[in-house]
């Protein structure tokens, strides 16, 4: 076989195999190239991002339990209601804004426990959504004020939620952002601070980071060299791959292929000895959970930082079925239950490790859902409720103004698409601030901050 036609085929059963599926993406599995920067973080700290696939409809996932707010609640949500008996009670610190009584799903018991404990490590930041410029509904109808493009689509708000800058022709995360700002905080340079334990997303890319990629059980190989197997001509192409890999490439994209296949090699085989060497964690996990699978891993990456060289982390991981146009009741309890076994079992990983306060878990989703219905299921919304999670955070606090879910109310733009009170930006700033970003610098990632009244939120402590 000619070299040219081996890196040609390399290159097809590279982006085939589970652990690439794309050369600028998953095929690197690493940072490109970085410059020198700055040293921000001394101590150890890390962002989990928690995704929920599809737009979660948090109006029924923090309901109110009584009085004017659960009337106009039940006024919208008609069928879909949960009764204000089967709510799980949150006793928060802190009346709401709307001095109403609330409750969770009632798949959520231990995120509810956690809210309501002694010193909480959970809260709950209300009405989060993607906005150019604070709104109202007057301004909104009339057009007098700037809203994000293609509001309601999918991918759009996706991008925007990752990006938190609401412009879409710059397709950088603001975890990547952070992760170009303390890069140099890690010992090691040469693997990413940003891992993905649930494959390619806009939230991690920088303009010079880009996330490392993990299965659930660790770095994979690369499939048709991987000699896990025992299988004879496995290692045979594992030679042959290596030998054209580490040989001379006159051509400018063969070198570079090269260089970024033995970085991921190099950063699979480091980071599956580190594993390999780690001191088991006692907390259980959920099992038949995919959510608590990817934080497993998470919280055992987390365990291995000294080995890794890491201060700095960031991580990203997924949870779909949250598109709930029809089927919401049956479809939105499984999810959420998922959730909740997942989230309290990681912080009580977070915990065994003495880092509660060191790690920072946040959701994001495409946005809310509307108040209003379509049957046995809502369409696509605008803001949403937000659950923020550990040691540092302000908790048993619903941070932000409460919507009024009634129909057609002051803060229901149409249809039931709930206006957000606090934007992207200012959500994201405020974990950012908590990162160690200072505060002179937070418009380098978040260049519409400033059009807020604050960029705190108050979530975290």
């Amino acid at each position: 076989m000619q070299r040219r036609q081996f890196i040609k085929n390399a290159l097809c059963a590279a982006a085939g195999s589970a652990l690439f599926t794309g050369f600028a993406g998953k095929l690197s599995l690493a940072q490109a190239a970085v410059g020198t920067r700055r040293l921000l973080g001394a101590d150890y700290r890390a962002l989990v991002c928690v995704y929920l696939y599809g737009g979660n409809d948090s109006f029924n996932m923090l309901v109110p339990r009584s009085g004017s707010q659960y009337t106009g609640y039940a006024a919208s949500r008609a069928a879909l209601a949960i009764p204000a008996a089967n709510l799980l009670p949150l006793t928060p610190v802190a009346a709401p804004s709307d001095g109403g009584s609330y409750g969770f799903h009632p798949s959520m018991p231990q995120l509810a426990a956690l809210f309501n404990q002694t010193n909480s490590p959970l809260a709950v930041a209300a009405n989060v959504g993607p906005l150019l410029y604070p709104i109202d509904k007057t301004q909104y109808q009339n057009k007098s004020v700037p809203v994000p493009a293609q509001l309601f689509s999918h991918a759009d708000q996706s991008s925007i939620w990752q990006q938190a800058t609401a412009d879409l022709t710059v397709p950088r995360g603001w975890g990547g952002l952070l992760a170009d700002m303390f890069h140099a905080s890690n010992t090691n340079q040469q693997l990413s601070m940003n891992v993905s334990v649930d494959g390619q997303n806009v939230f991690q890319t920088g303009n010079q980071i880009i996330p490392y990629f993990v299965s659930q059980a660790g770095a994979q190989d690369i499939a048709f060299i991987d000699t896990s197997d025992g299988q004879t001509w496995n290692a045979d192409r594992r030679a042959a791959f290596i030998a054209l890999r580490d040989g001379p490439h006159a051509n400018a994209l063969q070198g570079e292929y090269a260089r970024i296949m033995h970085r991921s090699m190099d950063n699979g085989a480091l980071i599956n000895s580190a594993l390999s060497g780690e001191t088991a964690l006692a907390t259980a996990f959920p099992a038949n959970n995919d959510l608590a699978d990817q934080l497993r891993m998470v919280a055992r990456l987390i365990n291995v930082r000294a080995a890794l060289g890491m201060q700095r982390q960031i991580f990203f991981v997924g949870l779909g079925g949250f598109d709930t146009h029809d089927t919401q009741l049956d479809d939105q309890a499984a999810r959420l239950g998922e959730l909740d076994g997942a989230l309290a079992a990681f912080h009580a990983a977070t915990v065994e490790m003495g880092l509660a306060d060191a790690v920072t878990t946040f959701t994001a989703s495409d946005f809310g859902r509307t108040t209003s219905i379509n049957g046995d299921g809502t369409d696509h919304g605008w803001g949403s409720h937000h659950l923020v999670m550990g040691g540092a955070v302000n908790g048993g606090r619903m941070h932000g103004t409460m919507p009024n879910l009634a129909p057609d109310s002051a803060d229901d733009a149409d249809w039931g698409q709930i206006i957000p009170t606090a934007s992207v930006d200012q959500y994201a700033a405020t974990l950012a601030t908590w990162y160690g970003v200072p505060s002179g610098e937070l418009t380098t990632i978040f260049p519409n901050v400033n059009r807020f009244a604050t960029a705190d939120l108050g979530f975290m402590s």
